[in-house]
């Protein structure tokens, strides 16, 4: 596993942990369908949420948020279309989310933003 591997299942770890703390359930995690990846699918209360989450342990290249650009969101829609069609749910009740951490290795700290409905 490469460096930036290991970066991103510390974040996606992060956020998982995150989620739970607020009542969050955790359907699955790393779900891969055909090219597409989605890195969290939770659900609360009647919604199932897909989370993108992306990490960063450096603003040289900007805040993790910037990280998520128009193709990246365009994949990720198409993600939770494929999810959506192979695991026949409804998409009346479903949410898409980014989650952002930004890892201070100096500090040895992470802040950690949620975006809701983000497409």
């Amino acid at each position: 596993m490469s460096h930036n591997q290991r970066i991103g299942k510390f974040g996606e770890t992060l956020a998982k942990n995150y989620l739970i703390s607020r009542g969050y359930k955790i359907i699955d995690l790393n779900v891969k369908l055909s090219y597409q990846e989605i890195d969290i699918v939770a659900s609360k209360h009647d919604l199932t949420i897909f989370v993108e989450v992306k990490t960063r342990i450096s603003q040289i290249y900007g805040l993790a948020e910037d990280a998520f650009a128009f193709t990246k969101s365009e994949r990720f829609r198409r993600g939770i279309e494929m999810f959506i069609k192979n695991y026949k749910i409804s998409a009346d009740n479903i949410r898409a989310d980014l989650i952002t951490v930004d890892i201070d290795r100096l500090k040895k700290t992470a802040r950690i933003k949620h975006f809701q409905d983000i497409i």
